[in-house]
Formats: C-alpha cells, sequence, structure tokens
C-alpha cells in the first residue's frame, strides 16, 4: 500500500514538472510582452510587469506587416489542412479496407516519409514550384504543406477508419449504397472527430512552419508569421525583445483557441452511440 501510494505521488509530482517545463516559455513570453523597456533591461527581472504596458504591441504593428503576415499564415494553414482532409480521407478507406500488399506499401512509404529531413526535399519542391511558377507566392506554400502533412494524415485516418465497424458498411451495402455513398453517408460522419483532430493537426503543422516559408516566400507582403518574426532580430542578433515577445505572443493564440475549442471532439468517443449493444 505504501509503495503504491509513493510511485503515486512521483508520478503525480513527474507530472507537475513536465507541466512546469512546458508553460515556463509561455509564461515568460506573456510577462516580456507587456513589460517596458526599462524593465526588460533590469538586472533583476520580476514574473509580472510592475508597470505593464501595451508598447511593445503598438511597435510591433508598426515595425512589420504583422496583420497580413497572419492573413498568410491563416491562408496557407486552412488551405493545407482542408486540402490533406480531403485528399487523405478516401485514401485512408481504401487503405483500411483493402489490406494487402498495396496498402502494406504504402504505409511503409507514409513512416519512411516522415524521417526525410526538410532539407533533402527542399531543392526538388523548390524546381517544380519554380517550373509551375508558383515560387514567392500562397498557393505554392499549400502544396508544400500538403505534400509534408498528408503522409502522417493519412496514417493517423486509416487507424480511425479501421475503427470503424465494418457491419456499418455491409448494412449500407444490403440497403443499395455504393462505395462512395458509403463513405459519404456512412463511414465520413463516424470519422468527424478524427477528421478534426487530422485538420488539426495539419493546420498547426503549418501555422508554425518557419523553413520551407523562409525559402519559398521572398518580399514581405507574402511572408508568413513565423518569417516576420526573424525580422525583429538585427544584423548582428541583437533581438528588439519587446515587439518581438509581443509578435510571438499573438502568433501562438490562434493555436491555443483552436484547440481548446475543439479538444473534446477529439478526445471523445468516436463511435459514441453508432452500434446499439
Amino acid at each position: 500500500m505504501r509503495t503504491s501510494t509513493t510511485a503515486r505521488a512521483g508520478q503525480y509530482a513527474a507530472l507537475l514538472a513536465y507541466l512546469v517545463f512546458l508553460a515556463f516559455p509561455f509564461l515568460w513570453l506573456i510577462s516580456t510582452a507587456f513589460k517596458p523597456a526599462r524593465e526588460l533591461g533590469s538586472l533583476h527581472p520580476t514574473w509580472i510587469p510592475r508597470d505593464p504596458t501595451l508598447d511593445n504591441f503598438r511597435q510591433a504593428f508598426d515595425e512589420q506587416p504583422l496583420l497580413q503576415a497572419a492573413l498568410n499564415s491563416l491562408a496557407a494553414a486552412l488551405g493545407a489542412a482542408v486540402i490533406a482532409v480531403l485528399v487523405a480521407t478516401p485514401m485512408a478507406y481504401v487503405m483500411a479496407r483493402r489490406r494487402g500488399r498495396l496498402g502494406r506499401a504504402v504505409t511503409g512509404w507514409v513512416v519512411v516519409s516522415q524521417a526525410f529531413p526538410f532539407v533533402l526535399l527542399i531543392i526538388p519542391l523548390f524546381l517544380v514550384l519554380k517550373n509551375l511558377g508558383l515560387i514567392n507566392s500562397v498557393p505554392g506554400l499549400v502544396m508544400v504543406y500538403v505534400v509534408w502533412s498528408l503522409p502522417f494524415a493519412l496514417w493517423m485516418l486509416t487507424g480511425y477508419v479501421r475503427a470503424v465497424p465494418a457491419e456499418l458498411e455491409e448494412a449500407a451495402a444490403v440497403d443499395g449504397a455504393g462505395r462512395l455513398r458509403t463513405l459519404v453517408s456512412v463511414t465520413v460522419p463516424l470519422l468527424a472527430p478524427g477528421i478534426v483532430a487530422t485538420a488539426l493537426f495539419a493546420f498547426i503543422t503549418a501555422w508554425n512552419e518557419f523553413f520551407f516559408a523562409l525559402i519559398l516566400l521572398k518580399t514581405p507582403e507574402r511572408q508568413t508569421l513565423p518569417v516576420i518574426l526573424t525580422h525583429f532580430i538585427g544584423a548582428e542578433g541583437v533581438a528588439d525583445l519587446g515587439p518581438l515577445a509581443a509578435a510571438a505572443f499573438l502568433a501562438t493564440l490562434p493555436s491555443l483557441v483552436i484547440f481548446a475549442l475543439i479538444q473534446r471532439r477529439i478526445t471523445g468517443g468516436m463511435l459514441a452511440g453508432a452500434v446499439k449493444s
């Protein structure tokens, strides 16, 4: 009994330490964003700003086109999420229901593709986009994000499709529904939590991505938020800390808000009420 209590206390302590480790950078970022310049240079920094101010936010918007960058990031992230889900859903259905050599080959491709470093992909992707005239454009960046997120999206949705009872699809087939009708009317509604989770993954991945956007987008009016944030760092590596923290704080909000809104749907039972015992 004492051993079990000690083990549980150790688990809670480890979980608390992990939460503190995760929360510290974000809380310090918020604190820095609201500190005036004189506090940022203090030798004795504090968690809570003594004289909180919004000057860092005003300066950030004055120095860089944050609103346009946010719109570019939103367009790229939404486009990548929607296209990835639309392409991955029927592919995942085929992989889950038609198991064989092709399915194993595709699964192997999904696993191997996640091990490729960015630097190996950027050159062929750059050449393809250059031939299509999509360099320095948000649609070209969306194509890259879809290519990058599609393997993992396919892997996620395949697992969700396999969790859907095949008896439901067989019942639809008995009623005369074809494969496409079964997918749209029976399987996809049950996949809603999985589709939302997959879209969230693709959205957050595209929203936070930096390397591809840095290489493919050249002009400031086309660049995304992660790239614009680097403009707050001078040529000598000296960061304009206050405006940088304010802009970084604003850049993290969409991901946090979206996750908070749909977390219950992600963690909810995928097939609750679908099959009655």
